[in-house]
């Protein structure tokens, strides 16, 4: 009998929702995903999805205000996948929040496109949000193909 070795790694990282910690957490998670044995491009599409679904929470989800961002990271076979959580205002209409262009803040010249890059580099992106109870976007790429 063959004993198969589970490949599942995972870890969590939860932080204030404070723009200067969108760096700290990309480097983080693209650290934790080096054991995939990534393509620099491929470490660089993982970080830049993050790196917009982390700032839509700081400024979509709490609008300024410092709370906790959640993001889990989990690597099965050669496959990421990453959630990030914000407990914030949540999202009243997913499917034409992730519209190209579309910005509920453009007086601070946003432009719209966090969710055409999310689903630009991942494989997939899903996004579930109550009003008023947070949102919860999930990544996922496989590696090396």
């Amino acid at each position: 009998m063959e004993i198969k070795k589970d490949t599942t790694n995972e870890m969590m990282i939860e932080f204030d929702s404070r723009p200067g910690n969108e760096g700290f957490v990309r480097v983080a998670v693209a650290a934790f995903c080096t054991q995939l044995n990534p393509t620099l491009e491929e470490v660089a599409d993982l970080k830049t999805a993050l790196s917009e679904a982390v700032t839509n929470a700081i400024i979509h989800g709490y609008e300024g205000e410092v709370h906790k961002i959640r993001v889990v990271c989990k690597t099965k076979e050669n496959v990421v996948h990453i959630t990030v959580t914000d407990w914030g205002k949540g999202i009243e209409d997913i499917e034409k929040a992730m519209q190209p262009m579309y910005t509920s803040k453009p007086e601070m010249d946003r432009s719209g496109m966090g969710f055409v890059f999310m689903e630009a580099f991942m494989d997939q992106v899903e996004v579930t949000s109550q009003p008023g109870e947070g949102t919860a976007v999930y990544m996922k790429k496989a590696i090396g193909r």
